[in-house]
């Protein structure tokens, strides 16, 4: 029970910074991810992340993600295929624009343990169908998390989460952001968690803060 209090008492604390959002430049993400095993083999990854200018009620992005992965070796390393539908509206010159994105990448995830360290990487490739252009671009992934109260990521496990992502283009400019991110984690059962957590994006000309909220849904295969 404290422990569960703990994670809550990290939760208002992020719910106080929402409401401070509404009056500077932090925005807010809520992110849903789910994978679904539907062999012992493959899987069907899903994810919708909603994206605000401010805690709620400013969108600045909707982005819908699914892919059809498989793994190479258990539970350690698998390669996916997968498509992305975003929705953009951006501010330009004081206006609220919209624009679409229709999105394919692949990607290989690979995972490591030392001691309690559960370490990832993860390599994507982007096919980018913007409504005026095409561009490719490669992002790499690394992060990790850290069980605190128990030695591994068992159910009732708080856990430290962090990550650093860089984002680089196939043509000019080559740098496009990178993502720093730090948050707090509760493993809820063997098949779901939850973080709170916070992004600094950097990008040529900006640098921005979001808070973030992600929710994790693992869904075994029960087959034979």
């Amino acid at each position: 029970m404290k422990i569960i209090k703990s994670f809550f008492a990290a939760v208002l604390l992020f719910t106080g910074i929402f409401a401070s959002a509404q009056n500077n430049d932090i925005g807010a993400w809520y992110m849903y991810f789910g994978n679904n095993k539907v062999s012992k083999k493959f899987n069907f990854h899903n994810e919708i992340q909603y994206r605000n200018f401010n805690g709620i009620g400013d969108l600045e992005q909707l982005l819908i993600r699914t892919g059809i992965g498989y793994d190479l070796t258990e539970n350690n390393n698998n390669v996916l295929l997968g498509y992305g539908f975003i929705l953009s509206q951006p501010y330009i010159n004081g206006e609220k624009t919209e624009n679409t994105e229709h999105r394919i990448f692949q990607q290989f995830i690979t995972k490591q343990k030392f001691g309690r360290f559960n370490l990832q990487h993860r390599y994507r490739l982007e096919e980018r169908f913007l409504e005026d252009d095409f561009r490719m671009r490669f992002r790499y992934y690394l992060g990790f998390n850290i069980p605190l109260n128990n030695k591994e990521m068992l159910p009732k496990t708080l856990y430290l989460s962090a990550y650093n992502e860089f984002f680089l283009h196939l043509n000019s400019p080559v740098f496009d952001r990178n993502r720093v991110y730090g948050a707090l984690g509760f493993v809820i059962n063997k098949n779901m968690k939850i973080e709170v957590g916070y992004m600094n994006q950097i990008q040529e000309n900006k640098n921005r803060g979001q808070i973030q909220i992600g929710f994790y849904n693992n869904i075994p295969f029960t087959g034979n």
